[in-house]
């Protein structure tokens, strides 16, 4: 009976961790598989150990030019969209127009709507316009699709903010421009950041759409699609677990800074 007490009040934090492990699985089968050299092709099968790919992670012809053309994607589709979803965040919060309630529920549609359907319609608009299938159609496409990942975001932040503040900056005499930069701004960051970081994931990670409307254009996701084909090089593996370091070393920062900043407020 002890031990069924004692799992009663740990069942939750018990449940955390194996759902947290079953998460995690993939990528530490990624890590381990980075250290491998098949004998084959295909890299499905434990041979022996081996820091060949980490010497050399390059070594795959087109892996590393897709990788890079993949983060100036991610990165401008970044940019591009975070602007203009906080930019459409704060109009659907702070203003009253027309159609309103349309737009919010046109702008949370490609959230709703299957990837390969908006893929499809991309690529129906671009042939129609007549555009060359390439950087530009993607990067296009990106940040149409990341817009809605940004203004959720953005928009529930804003809607947090105590409008109080504002009024207290224009009290001491703070201009529009400075209330904005000094107060607004500030309160708003987490969420224009969470929204910037979702768009760079989901930007770089994406696939389907990609797919429909690159052309010629080969990103990183389309890379491994291909060479899953042929044989996985062990240099994929390579770079996904330097991914998923970067990854967890930008969370672990941001938590640092983060006690920091609540030690010096206490």
């Amino acid at each position: 009976m002890p031990f069924v007490n004692w799992l009663k009040r740990h069942l939750v934090v018990i449940a955390g961790l194996l759902t947290l492990a079953y998460l995690l699985l993939p990528n530490v089968i990624v890590t381990v598989f980075s250290f491998n050299q098949p004998k084959g092709r295909f890299n499905y099968e434990w041979q022996r150990f081996s820091t060949d790919a980490w010497q050399d992670p390059c070594g795959v012809a087109g892996m590393c030019g897709s990788l890079s053309l993949s983060l100036q994607i991610a990165l401008w589709a970044t940019v591009g969209a975070t602007i203009l979803g906080t930019m459409i965040a704060f109009a659907l919060v702070r203003y009253r127009f027309r159609a309103r309630g349309a737009v919010s529920s046109l702008i949370f549609l490609p959230m709703a709507m299957p990837e390969v359907v908006m893929a499809a319609s991309l690529l129906t608009l671009f042939l129609n316009m007549g555009a060359q299938l390439g950087f530009w159609t993607v990067l296009i496409a990106h940040i149409m699709f990341c817009l809605s990942f940004v203004v959720t975001a953005v928009k529930a932040r804003v809607m947090s903010m105590d409008p109080r503040l504002e009024e207290a900056a224009r009290d001491l005499y703070a201009g529009p421009v400075q209330t904005f930069l000094r107060v607004t701004l500030p309160i708003a960051a987490p969420g224009i950041a969470a929204g910037a970081l979702l768009s760079f994931a989901l930007s770089f990670d994406d696939f389907i759409i990609t797919n429909f409307n690159a052309g010629s254009t080969v990103t990183f996701p389309m890379f491994v699609w291909g060479s899953a084909q042929r044989g996985t090089p062990v240099q994929i593996n390579v770079i996904g677990t330097a991914m998923f370091l970067v990854a967890v070393l930008l969370v672990l920062v941001s938590m640092v800074v983060g006690n920091r900043r609540n030690k010096q407020k206490a």
